[in-house]
Order: C-alpha cells, then structure tokens, then sequence
C-alpha cells in the first residue's frame, strides 16, 4: 500500500481446511461452537451470514455489537454481496417492520424488537429459514435471547439454530453451563476446538510464521517493587481469607490474583455477602484493586507514571484520614524507595559530588533539599528500539521480497502507543523530562540543562541484555544485539534516522556527532515530529504514523471503539513484521490465523516480553485456563445426556411447555369466584420499555400472555384495577432523589384503584435495602427508607411489593391475576398523565386535593366527604365551625380546621410570644 493513497478495502480471507471442516459439520447439524479465543469465530459467522444473503432466505442474528455489523456489512460488500444484511432498529416504525422481514435476507435486530414482534406476530415465524446466535456463552434461560428462541421455537419446528462463542473458559461456572446452555440453544451437538485440537495444530504449524521471542530483563529497582507489590498482595489475600472462611481458597491464589478476571471472581463471591460485610473486607478489596493496578502501570508504563500514581494514593490517604494498612508494611516502604529511586536521588550532603555522572541532574527545591535526577528507562523501550533497527537493516536488502516490508507495532492500549510514538520520536530523555515536568511542575529551566549535560556527555550507563531462546531462527541476532547493546554512545531511533537523512540529503556531508547533537535537542525532535506527520488513509481512527516508507504503526490491542479496527489495519497495511509490545492472547491467534491465509508471504513476530514478571505469568495463567477449560468441556462432553427432543421440532421438548395459568384455578367458590370468566387465558399489559429485563420472559414461561404497548402510566397493568410500577434498587434511589417517582405514584393513584411499587432485586445481590450499620433510629431527608416511608404516607393506597428475583416477581404476578379479570390493552394505552377520561372516584383536581390533605383537621377518611359538600377553597373559608363539625363528623377536627382558616398572623405571633 503506497503511502497518501487510500487504504485498500480488503475481503476476509477465504477459509481455512479447518474451518472448512467445521462449516461441513454445522451445516450438516445445528449445533454450539465454542473455539479458542482468536481462532475465527467471527469468520465462521461471516461464512454463515455470506451464504444466507439471499432473499429466499429470512436469517435472524442475535447478540451481535452495532461495530461488528458494520464490519460484516464492510466485508460482504466487498465481497461484492447485493443482498446485504439489514439492521432493525427503533427508528424503523413498528407498522413497516414486517415488510422489511418479508424482503428476507440477514436481519441484524435488538433483541427487545425482536422478542415485541415475536409476540405480536409482527415477524412472520414460518418464514424464518434459521438462527445465528454469536456469544453463546450468554444464553442465560431469562436472558431476553433465550426468550426469542423459545418463541422461534414454539412457532417454527423447521429453522436451525447455530451458536457461536470463543469464551471457553466462561462455561467453567457454576453447574454444567455447558449443558444449560445447549438446552436454551435448542441443539443438541457440541462442537469443540481448541487450539491443541489435531486439525487445528496440525495446519497452523504448516504455515507458522517466524517467531523471535525477546524476554526483557526488569530492571533491579523494578524487580524489587514487583516483589513488594507481590508481598503486599499475599498478605491482603491472607487478611481476607481470615476474616471470610467461606471463600474458595483455589480462586484466592496469588496467581489468580495478578489475573484480569479476579475483580469479576471476588466480587461474584463476596457480591451476595456484601450488606454483612464489615468495613475491614470491603477495604480490603478495595486495596486489592489498587495493587493490582499498580502491578499493572510498573510493566506497562514509565518510570514517572507509576511514582505519579504511587504519590497520589498517598495523598490521597492522607487528605481523607483512611489509612490502608498495606502503606505500614515494610514491603510499602520498599517500593516507594524504589519508585523514586527509579525517577530522582536525594544525595547526602557529605557524599554528594558535583557533576559525578550524567545521569544527575539536581534541581534544588527551597533552601535546603536538593533531588538529582534519574529518569530510569523502561527496559522495553529500548528492546524495541534494537528490533526496529534490525528491521530497518533487513529492509535495505529486501529487493529479493519485493522492497522494504511494513512494520506494525501493537501495545496494549491507547496510552501505551501515544508513549511508544513520544519516544519513537522524541527520544527517551527528552519524554521523561518533559513527562516529569508536566507530572510534578519543575522549573522551565531544568529540560535545558538536562540537554546540555547531555550533549556534554559521551558516556552512557550499561543497558540490561536482552535474551531469546536458542531454538528461534533469526541466529545470529543475539550476538548482534549484545554487541549493540555494549555500546555507550546512545543510537537514534529509525525515525530520528530517516527525520536527519531527509533533512540533511542536501546539506552535503554531517558529521556523526553533530547528527546526534541535533536528534538530541528538543527543537529538533519537535521538527521531525512535524516533518513525520502524515495522513495515513486507514480504517482505524486509533494508529498512529510514524514513518512513511517504510509505513510504520503503532496501534493499540484493546480499548478501541470498533473491535475489528486491529484486524481491518492489519489486512490492510499487510505488514512484514509485527512487534508485539505486550502479550495478548486473541492476537496471537489472530497472527496465526493471518499468516495461514497468505501461504507464500513471509511475516516475523518480534514478541518482547518481560522474563520472571506478573506480566508474562498473565499470559501464561490465560494460557493454561483456556486449556484446562476445553479440558473440562471435553470430559462434559463424553458423559452428557442429551435428550432425543432437545432441538424442539416436535412437541415433546417440556422446555417450550408454558405453565396453564388461567382465571379457572382455584377460586373461592363460597363468594361465587368461580363463575366469573371459566377457562379465560391469563394476560398481562407491560410497557414496551420493559422489555430490555428478564421479567416478561418468566411472566410468558408461567403460562401467562403478554400484551407489549406503550404505557406513559405504570409498567404492567395486572387488572383493570392494578397497575405496577417496577423499579430496581438503583432506579428506586434515582427516582426518589429526583421526584420521578413521587410524579408516578400521583398518576397511578388517580386512574388506578391499586396502585403498586415493586421493588425488584438483583439475585446476585444481598436481598436489602440498606446494610446493618446504615440503619438510624432518627428520620433523615436523605435516607431512603425514610423516604419511602414518607412516600406511602402520602399516598395510603400505594402498595409495596418486596421481590428478591425477577423469578419471585412472575410467581408473585400469577398469584395476584388469581380469580380477577383481564386488562384491556386499548383502555391502558389511552391513560396518560394529562387523561381526562378520569374514574368516577377521582372526579376533583388533584392539586386542590393535596391542599385540602395539608390542612390540620383533614384526613383520607374526611377528604372525599368535604370535597363533596364544598364547591371550592374559598366556599370553605366562609362556612362556620358547627358546619363544619357536621361535615367532617367531628367536632375536634372542625375546630382545628377552623382555627387554621380565620387565625390571623399576628394572632399566631402574639401566641407565640405568650409561650416564650
């Protein structure tokens, strides 16, 4: 690809021989695919969307990311596809949806669209050709997926369903999720691959590209704060295992804990517990998170970040007094020395020497303190610069492949890439310093002298080695790059290299040491920033340019908006070599998968990794559960039953039986509850919004019919009478803070002669409002109980509803529809909050009414009876105190009403006064 042209739009390569496989089974038999992380199951989705882009077909995808369907609807246009997908959203009208089902083709759709137009036979279910569902490893029985294939099901016994995912280790919990899932899926195969699987390692090994390994040795003050961060885990973990014995000790590992799935593990234990949870466990993880990051920025980022975030979490304890008892440990105050050690030296002043080497810089601060700079160099950076060397000289003799390949560098997220392209660019010391001063406002001086003393200079400190199994094939590199790294004279990067011979090709000869004196000067390292600026016409908003010819990348693993974007720059720029900054399992796959595609076509994976670090103890744990997880799916696999009926097509399967829920249960005959509507079919009106939680899937699975509208008062309308008003515990705080649900309950008060609040927990949540220490004996304006309690005194006939699960809540429905009849869909759609069709019951204004509820003397019980009696507020004001008693029916509140309407203020003051 030539630089200022256009990126090439590139097909998705043709399948492999064992992709083919696989597809020739699938197609044979419905069934779940889980493949390793990496391995294409994106591309056995596309094989499938690619054969099905037809209007003979109605082929509906499920679980799909809006950035993954534009990338699918990229890759099959140009692939030249004339029947692409389409997306159903809610900006197509709900009355045009079943022309667009009709036109057939691939249907990329919500999955709360989906399920409204199941149920009010919008799509038309005979029609469907099949299912794709991608991310099969969520198919939960009361997610809402599970719920359309329940109703593809039920409607269409013919349809296949295929399921995809490459999350193996996600099957690992809980009890045979593997099996559960295959049940909600309605297939009855299991198809497993692996990346040991024969086929799979038999191929890629044919077509592996060339893989130089180079383990980075920490530095000794980086080796030390790993260690301490490590003590400091173990000791955390050790303190949280002793005051909760009930926790896994397998999942409480030093290992496990230095993985990134360890927040989701312990908060999935400890979640349920959380309300009787003191304050020691709940810091503890909380310490626990913050180690972990520290571990994380020590491998991923400079020497200045790091201290950065080590000082202000000192700060920060400070300033709000809650001490961790980690910052007590001996090992805190290890790796707090070592930190600052690794950025300044604070030198005695008996031993200090002027000038004692070029690494110092002293900078004084205030009178008396005086610190030298360090500026450590992060270990990788210089690895990487001796590989982009390496390659520079392999490019000036590739005429025999063609010219100079393209180089594609890959760090782990945006951050890390805009600190690689700083010092790709700028240079080591010229970042840090700049860095430094921006991160702990030194004086504008110090970034001169430190360039000076530079320049001054001639020697450098010794650099770690560098070392790379014996077995890769470059051979001779290793002795190559000692003898480079043995050198004291610091070398430019390649683009200072190609900055300096553009610039100077016309200035006639320079001598060495002046082209270094100009790289090492900020003004010049500013200029060849601007000089390597260029536009560089790719998919992906997230690279980063840095050298035109050859084209050199820098683009981040993780953290980007479209997940395809790595992939796209990759098949578009097709570079030679790729240098894997940090270690990603997916991508790895990713480049195997690329280099067996273009058999013929060399590519060198330069992998830098830290040796003996947590860094490469992560890969290596992803590593081994992956394996150990397709392990367990394998032995699952040889002892599962699966019945004859699993997939549905008859109706035999008891998963598509719903419950028999109807007004001809029991009922109380001895009030004649039974002869009201014999054999009538349950049914419920719920809100159309309502459909993006589980509730209505359960309310259907119990037998009971669901009307979807759109309801502007309450969330499902049980009866004529009852109307719910669902909210979660967050959406309950919010709504009471905010006086949304003050306005609702009025609403459902007015139309509705039981009105209703649910309040619906999470099940994997303590079933609590408030935890035991948040309980206060005194009324709070903000405690949530209290308000709630000042909300059911305002409104009498409010009922709560207190349900653990959404499970609860559908039996709870089914119990209050028992023996009542039926809401009308139509009737529920046309109350809204400005209705003025009103009950015969709420014939008065409802502002006039909260007035007359605020007077002393007023109560629920007398409201309605004054209201009748009296046209108005100010008929009220001119009736006497006998009248009065007559109406309300007594005489204390007559007087108490009649006191407060004709009292006057100043005889109210002088009461007052009289008092005092």
């Amino acid at each position: 690809m030539q630089p200022g042209l256009p990126a090439q739009r590139k097909a998705m390569a043709p399948l492999l021989e064992y992709e083919r496989q696989l597809v020739l089974e699938l197609l044979d038999t419905d069934g779940l695919v889980v493949c390793a992380r990496g391995l294409g199951a994106d591309r056995l989705l596309y094989h499938f969307l690619r054969l099905h882009c037809h209007p003979a077909c109605l082929v509906l995808v499920l679980n799909t990311q809006p950035a993954e369907e534009e990338y699918f609807i990229n890759q099959l246009k140009i692939e030249g596809v004339e029947h692409l997908p389409r997306r159903v959203t809610n900006e197509i009208a709900s009355n045009s949806r079943y022309e667009v089902y009709t036109q057939g083709g691939i249907i990329f759709a919500t999955s709360r669209i989906l399920v409204v137009d199941f149920l009010t036979d919008r799509i038309p279910s005979d029609l469907i050709t099949g299912i794709l569902v991608y991310r099969a490893h969520r198919i939960i029985e009361s997610c809402q997926e599970a719920f359309i294939l329940r109703l593809f099901r039920q409607k269409n016994k013919r349809g296949f369903i295929k399921a995809f995912t490459d999350n193996a280790v996600a099957f690992n919990t809980g009890f045979c999720h593997v099996e559960r899932v295959m049940r909600n899926l309605f297939v009855k195969k299991l198809y497993l691959w692996p990346r040991f699987h024969v086929a799979v390692h038999s191929f890629l090994e044919q077509h592996k590209p060339e893989v130089v390994e180079i383990h980075v040795s920490m530095t000794p003050a980086m080796l030390a704060i790993q260690t301490a961060i490590l003590d400091i885990l173990n000791a955390c973990l050790k303190e949280l295992k002793c005051h909760n014995p009930s926790l896994e000790v397998e999942d409480l590992s030093l290992e496990n804990a230095i993985g990134k799935p360890f927040d989701k593990t312990i908060r999935h234990y400890l979640d349920p517990l959380w309300h009787q949870l003191g304050a020691k466990t709940k810091s503890l993880v909380q310490d626990l998170k913050i180690l972990r990051t520290l571990l994380l920025y020590l491998s991923q980022y400079d020497c200045v970040t790091f201290l950065n975030l080590l000082e202000s979490l000192r700060a920060t304890e400070k300033a709000f007094g809650q001490n961790s008892g980690w910052l007590f440990l001996d090992s805190s105050t290890s790796m707090f020395v070592n930190a600052r050690a690794r950025v300044y030296h604070v030198p005695d002043a008996k031993t200090s020497k002027t000038g004692k080497t070029s690494e110092i810089l002293e900078i004084k601060e205030g009178q008396e303190t005086k610190k030298e700079l360090v500026l450590e160099n992060n270990p990788k950076w210089e690895a990487l610069t001796e590989v982009l060397k390496e390659i520079e000289a392999e490019n000036k003799e590739s005429e025999a492949l063609g010219g100079p390949g393209q180089v594609l560098i890959c760090a782990s997220d945006d951050r890390t890439c805009s600190q690689l392209k700083d010092y790709l660019t700028a240079g080591a010391e010229a970042f840090l310093l700049r860095l430094y001063r921006k991160t702990f406002e030194k004086d504008s001086k110090a970034e001169e002298v430190w360039m000076q003393l530079r320049k001054d200079d001639s020697s450098k400190r010794p650099v770690k080695s560098h070392k790379r199994p014996k077995d890769t094939h470059n051979k001779d590199w290793a002795s190559n790059k000692d003898k480079a790294l043995k050198r004291k004279r610091r070398r430019l990067t390649l683009t200072q290299m190609m900055g300096n011979s553009r610039e100077l090709e016309g200035e006639g000869d320079v001598e060495e040491g002046q082209q270094r004196e100009i790289s090492s000067s900020p003004e010049s390292c500013l200029g060849e920033i601007k000089h390597e600026e260029f536009d560089l016409n790719l998919s992906s908003d997230a690279a980063y340019g840095l050298l035109k010819d050859p084209l050199t990348i820098i683009h981040p693993l993780l953290g980007c908006s479209d997940p395809y974007a790595l992939t796209r720059v990759l098949h578009e720029v097709e570079p030679r070599y790729v240098v894997l900054y940090d270690a990603e399992l997916t991508f790895v796959r990713q480049l195997e998968i690329y280099r067996a595609s273009r058999p013929g076509k060399p590519l060198r994976v330069y992998f830098l990794i830290y040796g003996g670090s947590t860094e490469e103890q992560r890969y290596l744990t992803a590593l081994r559960k992956e394996k150990e997880a397709f392990e367990k799916l394998i032995r699952e696999k040889a002892s599962m039953v699966v019945p004859e009926e699993r997939e549905g097509r008859d109706e035999t399967n008891l998963d598509l039986a719903r419950g028999t829920a109807s007004t001809s249960t029991p009922a109380d005959t001895r009030k004649a509850g039974g002869q009201e509507q014999n054999g009538t079919q349950h049914s419920i009106v719920v809100d159309m919004r309502e459909f993006r939680s589980e509730l209505p899937s359960l309310i259907h699975r119990r037998g009971i019919d669901i009307e979807p509208v759109t309801l502007e008062v309450g969330d499902y309308i049980l009866t004529p009478e009852m109307c719910v008003e669902r909210k979660s515990i967050s959406d309950l705080i919010g709504s009471l803070n905010n006086g949304r649900l003050y306005s609702q309950c009025v609403s459902m008060s007015r139309y509705y002669k039981r009105p209703v609040l649910l309040i619906e927990f999470d099940p994997s949540k303590p079933f609590s409002l408030t935890s035991r220490g948040a309980l206060f004996q005194e009324i709070s304006s903000s405690d949530i109980s209290s308000k709630l309690t000042l909300l059911t005194l305002h409104f009498p006939r409010l009922r709560l509803l207190w349900c653990p699960s959404p499970h609860a809540t559908a039996e709870l429905f089914e119990e209050l529809k028992q023996n009542k009849p039926q809401p009308d869909a139509a009737t529920a759609m046309a109350i809204t909050a400005d209705s003025e069709t009103l009950p015969e019951s709420e014939k008065y204004s409802p502002g006039p009414q909260d007035f007359l509820l605020k007077m002393p003397g007023v109560n629920a019980k007398n409201c309605r009876s004054l209201m009748n009696h009296v046209k108005n507020i100010a008929e009220l004001a001119t009736l006497p105190q006998d009248k009065l008693a007559s109406i309300l029916g007594n005489t204390g509140n007559a007087k108490q009403l009649y006191d407060f309407i004709h009292t006057t203020y100043a005889e109210v003051l002088s009461k007052g006064k009289m008092r005092k």
